[in-house]
């Protein structure tokens, strides 16, 4: 178990696509869906769905309300307990305002990339930080083709990428956030 507050945030902005241009990408309802539930396994203290466009965070809140209060709830308990984690924003920085909000303290920010660079944290060296700090991390996860420079630039710790086996390094986000914190939060 950890002792330090572990939330997760999933950029729309600002994130590069395949050819490098800064871009916002769509709020996916698999993304929503899945992350809150990857959340509530590992005990995360809340997950944002953070994107400057406002039809696509009314999308997402449209989406959350089904299914915390409407026809959703009744009929799926769990899923309704893990949508309770999400709360969507508009940006980062609105990110890490709910979470000095929610654990009295700016969080440490965690930025993560399948791009391979120096100064990054291993996963143990994150897991062993999480364990002994008291300190909230927000994980910030990105869409698209990754997070841009400034973001990975107001970064506290870059996280090291997930290595697969074959030369492929494009992991849906939902995975990729699924083994990052099986890897920082789950059972050895």
């Amino acid at each position: 178990m950890t002792s330090a507050p572990l939330y997760v945030v999933l950029l729309h902005h600002p994130v590069y696509d395949k050819h490098g241009d800064v871009v916002a990408t769509a709020v996916t309802n698999m993304d929503v869906h899945d992350l809150a539930r990857i959340g509530k396994t590992y005990g995360v203290n809340g997950v944002y769905i953070a994107t400057p466009v406002r039809a696509l965070r009314l999308l997402a809140e449209k989406i959350l309300e089904h299914w915390r209060s409407g026809f959703g709830a009744e009929y799926n308990e769990t899923r309704r307990e893990a949508l309770a984690l999400v709360h969507t924003v508009v940006d980062l920085d609105a990110a890490i305002l709910e979470v000095e909000r929610s654990a009295g303290d700016r969080p440490v920010l965690v930025a993560t990339s399948a791009r391979d660079a120096n100064e990054r944290i291993s996963f143990a060296g994150l897991r062993s930080r999480l364990a002994t700090s008291g300190a909230p991390h927000l994980l910030i996860l990105g869409t698209g083709w990754g997070l841009t420079k400034e973001i990975l630039e107001r970064a506290d710790l870059i996280l090291e990428p997930i290595r697969g086996v074959a030369d492929y390094n494009h992991l849906p986000v939902r995975a990729a956030a699924a083994i990052m914190l099986d890897r920082l939060l789950g059972s050895v």
